[in-house]
C-alpha cells in the first residue's frame, strides 16, 4: 500500500478524494489537513462519509513517510505548500490553479497578480490524462473543471484538422458546487434558485488555461476563443457547448469518427449519439461527448458533460495519481454515475 495525505480535506473536492481513496485498492490515507476546520472530527465536516474516528489536522508540508499529497485548496493557498513538498521529492497533485499555467505572463494575465514562484510554472505537468502523458513526473497540476469539459470535446477535433481554429465559441454551465464550500451571498439558495446567470464574461480565468492546453496539444499558437460560463441551479455537473467551423469536406460521420478514435482505450471517455446530460455523468469519472454538424452554418456543435467534483476535480486528480504511482489508471474510480 502507498500512503496519501489530503490537505484541504474539508472542502467538496477534499471530501470526494477521501471517499474515493477510502475505496482504493492500493492507497491508504494517513493524514488529513484542513484550515478553519482543523481539530474537528471528519464526521462533523463530512457527515456523508460516516467516519467518527479521524481528526482533521493542520495543513502543513511537514509530512514524513507520505508517498503522495493531494492539495485540495483554494486558489493561492497551495503554491508554497506545493513548492516545498515537491522540492523534497514528494509526489504532489495540486487540484488548485496555482501551477496550471505555463508562464508567468499567462498566469498574471489570468489572475491579475504575479506568481510567487514564476520559474516553477513550466515544471508542472498539466494533469489531463486523456491529452497529456503523465509519465513519471512527481508534480501534477490538475486541470480546472470548465477546461476539462471543453478540452475533451474540442481538442481531438482541432488536432485532427476536422475543425478550424477561428471563431471558437464555448458556452458552459456549472452547478454551484464548482464555486467551493466557502460562504458567498451570490451562492445562497435565494440567489441561485429559479435562474441562470452568466459570470466572468470575457474575463474568466479558465479561458487562458483552455487556450494554453489547446496550443500544447495541437502545436499551434496562439489559440483564441470566446468563453462564457454560466451558473445554473443544480449542485453538480458541467455542460459545455462548443461551436466551431468545420474544415472543408468534413462530414458528420468524420467528426464522430475522430472522437471515437480518440476515445479508444480511454476508460473514462464516452462518445454518444445524442445530446448527453449532466445527470448521466454525476457520480462518475466519465466525460460524455457528442458532436453534430450544422449543415446550414458549416459549424460543428460539440457537447461535453462531466461531474465537476469528479472528472473536474477529485476523480481526475486520483486518475493522474494512479499513473504517477504506477497503478491501473482506473483504480478506485467510478465509471458509472448514480443518477437515473
Amino acid at each position: 500500500m502507498k500512503s496519501a495525505a489530503i490537505l484541504g480535506a474539508s472542502g467538496y473536492g477534499g471530501g470526494e478524494l477521501i471517499r474515493l481513496i477510502d475505496g482504493h485498492p492500493e492507497l491508504d490515507i494517513t493524514y488529513l489537513g484542513a484550515h478553519s476546520q482543523a481539530g474537528k472530527r471528519l464526521e462533523e465536516v463530512h457527515p456523508q462519509l460516516g467516519d467518527s474516528d479521524r481528526i482533521l489536522e493542520q495543513n502543513t508540508a511537514d509530512l514524513d513517510g507520505v508517498d503522495i499529497v493531494f492539495l485540495a485548496l483554494p486558489h493561492g493557498a497551495s503554491a508554497h505548500l506545493a513548492s516545498e513538498l515537491a522540492g523534497r521529492g514528494v509526489a504532489v497533485v495540486d487540484l488548485g490553479s496555482d501551477f496550471r499555467l505555463d508562464t508567468a505572463e499567462r498566469y498574471e494575465a489570468a489572475y491579475g497578480a504575479p506568481h510567487p514562484f514564476p520559474n516553477q510554472l513550466g515544471d508542472w505537468t498539466y494533469g489531463l490524462p486523456e491529452l497529456v502523458d503523465i509519465g513519471d513526473t512527481n508534480k501534477v497540476a490538475a486541470p480546472g473543471c470548465y477546461p476539462t469539459a471543453t478540452l475533451l470535446g474540442l481538442a481531438p477535433l482541432l488536432a485532427a484538422g476536422a475543425v478550424g481554429f477561428d471563431s471558437i465559441v464555448v458556452n458552459a454551465v456549472s452547478g454551484v458546487s464548482g464555486a467551493g464550500r466557502s460562504l458567498s451571498e451570490s451562492l445562497l439558495f435565494g440567489a441561485v434558485a429559479e435562474g441562470v446567470a452568466a459570470y466572468g464574461v470575457t474575463t474568466h480565468r479558465h479561458r487562458p488555461e483552455i487556450e494554453m492546453a489547446l496550443e500544447a496539444y495541437t502545436g499551434r499558437a496562439p489559440v483564441r476563443l470566446t468563453f462564457t460560463p454560466h451558473l445554473v441551479p443544480m449542485l453538480r455537473g458541467i455542460h459545455a457547448t462548443i461551436t466551431v467551423p468545420v474544415s472543408e469536406g468534413v462530414t458528420a460521420n468524420d467528426l464522430r469518427g475522430v472522437l471515437a478514435d480518440f476515445g479508444d482505450g480511454k476508460p473514462f471517455y464516452q462518445v454518444v449519439a445524442g445530446p448527453p446530460q449532466t445527470r448521466w455523468a454525476v457520480g462518475s469519472n466519465r466525460a460524455i461527448v457528442s458532436v453534430y454538424l450544422d449543415e446550414s452554418t458549416g459549424n460543428a456543435i460539440i457537447l461535453s458533460v462531466i461531474d465537476n467534483l469528479l472528472k473536474g476535480a477529485a476523480g481526475q486528480a486520483l486518475q493522474a495519481a494512479n499513473l504517477m504511482l504506477g497503478f491501473d489508471e482506473a483504480a478506485g474510480l467510478p465509471a458509472s454515475g448514480w443518477m437515473p
